[in-house]
């Protein structure tokens, strides 16, 4: 790996990676993951009784958390550069940081899910947001202008 790479997206790419496989752990091993994770008792439900919809949209997470890490290490420089990697970088970012600010708004759309769920998994996207924003402006200029 290049000393030159950009250790805050690397961070960034590290903790999606961690979260992707969380959420396939959850797929694996069933409801008793899905309680200890916080996503709420109907989810643990659900996954009990074979139903599609939690590894639907736990496999949609694990998907998109593995596809964010590519652009994370893209942008660090750690692989090859990925098409769009600043518009992206940008977007991931924003999400996250979204995601952890907006939580209020979000929990009663999801009434299962715990305070503690909330405010462990909301900190933890404010934290991933934060590396992705701060990697993303430090890396800015040497993105070639054609990922942008």
């Amino acid at each position: 790996m290049n000393s030159e790479n950009n250790k805050y997206l690397l961070a960034a790419a590290f903790c999606c990676i961690l979260a992707a496989l969380a959420h396939a752990g959850c797929i694996v091993f069933g409801a008793d993951w899905y309680r200890f994770f916080g996503a709420g008792e109907q989810m643990a439900q659900m996954a009990e009784q074979g139903l599609w919809y939690p590894t639907m949209v736990t496999s949609v997470l694990v998907v998109m958390l593995f596809t964010w890490a590519c652009y994370g290490l893209s942008g660090a420089g750690a692989i090859k550069c990925l098409p769009l990697t600043k518009f992206a970088l940008v977007v991931i970012a924003g999400i996250f940081l979204l995601r952890g600010v907006l939580f209020v708004s979000l929990m009663p759309m999801f009434p299962d899910n715990s305070l503690t769920f909330w405010l462990v998994s909301s900190g933890i996207c404010l934290f991933i947001g934060a590396l992705f924003a701060v990697g993303t402006v430090q890396q800015w200029a040497k993105l070639s202008s054609k990922t942008l």
